[in-house]
């Protein structure tokens, strides 16, 4: 049995199997790296909610890719509501993300908007990227459900036939942003541990996992004094047999620094970079994901 701890348990992501109901999943939480996202954007509270999900998500579906190098996107997107764009991604234990809105429209809304308030008529896309093969899978499910997390259930039930739960806790305090989730899945028999599954929608096993997965209350999965591995023996005691498949440290990715931005903007030619330029030549690169500007000098004649 794994007790509760003093030592905040936070920006991690666990791994567990449970063979007998073939069944898997990720336990993830957020904390400083969440802070630090959201910081450099000083965005109002519903869009900081927003993307807190967003960016939890992709933790908890990213870090199931085998691929080190592969990566996850998610990206919601409306030409309907306040919130036009959302996008963020998760790289061999990278998170970022950004969110592209409507101030004034968003102003108008209430403090606790709904999904359907923020996007309107909207649709999730979400994007696997696996660096070893050079394959690409992308599935795109429509926003009406109430959550970002009812979208991506969606996506894996119509996109890849596997039935899929998803939890998500949030809370915010004197201490920053705290955010957690779980992701469950059904694995066809003799199937566990592949990438990609297809399985029928009919075991009662999975209906077995499913409502243990259901009992876990958001605030545990927020509360950093409680170890991800103490939530998995939470739900699963019972299981004759429950494997741990190890911990993924979560950071705050952001692929821009000025030594890369002057290789991308190298690939110009000289005539077209200066016409990117300013008076003073000198060329000023955006980042959204981290919101900040790279200043890069044109290249001369």
């Amino acid at each position: 049995m794994y007790e509760s701890t003093t030592t905040p348990d936070l920006d991690r992501a666990l791994g567990f199997a449970i063979p007998g109901k073939h069944a898997r999943g990720r336990l993830v939480r957020l904390g400083p790296v969440l802070d630090e996202v959201l910081a450099a954007h000083a965005y109002p509270p519903a869009i900081e909610a927003l993307l807190a999900e967003a960016l939890t998500l992709a933790a908890l579906i990213g870090s199931t890719l085998k691929d080190a190098g592969g990566q996850l996107t998610m990206q919601a997107q409306s030409d309907s509501g306040p919130v036009q764009l959302l996008v963020c991604d998760y790289r061999g234990g990278e998170v970022r993300g950004y969110v592209q809105f409507d101030a004034e429209r968003l102003a108008e809304m209430p403090a606790d908007p709904t999904l359907f308030a923020l996007f309107g008529t909207g649709y999730l896309a979400v994007t696997f990227d696996q660096a070893l093969t050079g394959e690409r899978y992308q599935g795109i499910v429509p926003l009406d459900g109430d959550t970002l997390a009812d979208a991506v259930e969606r996506y894996f039930i119509q996109s890849e036939q596997i039935p899929t739960l998803v939890r998500l806790g949030m809370e915010r305090g004197a201490g920053g942003c705290r955010a957690g989730g779980l992701f469950l899945q059904h694995l066809p028999e003799g199937e566990e541990g592949r990438e990609r599954l297809h399985t029928r929608l009919d075991h009662p096993e999975w209906e077995h996992v499913a409502v243990l997965a259901q009992t876990m209350g958001i605030d545990e999965l927020a509360d950093a004094g409680v170890p991800l591995e103490t939530l998995v023996w939470r739900l699963f005691n019972e299981e004759d047999e429950v494997r741990l498949l190890g911990a993924t440290p979560l950071v705050r990715g952001c692929r821009c620094t000025p030594d890369y931005i002057a290789q991308v903007l190298a690939k110009f030619p000289p005539a077209e970079q200066r016409e990117m330029a300013d008076e003073n030549g000198v060329i000023s690169v955006d980042c959204a994901f981290c919101a900040r500007s790279f200043p890069v000098a044109a290249a001369a004649a």
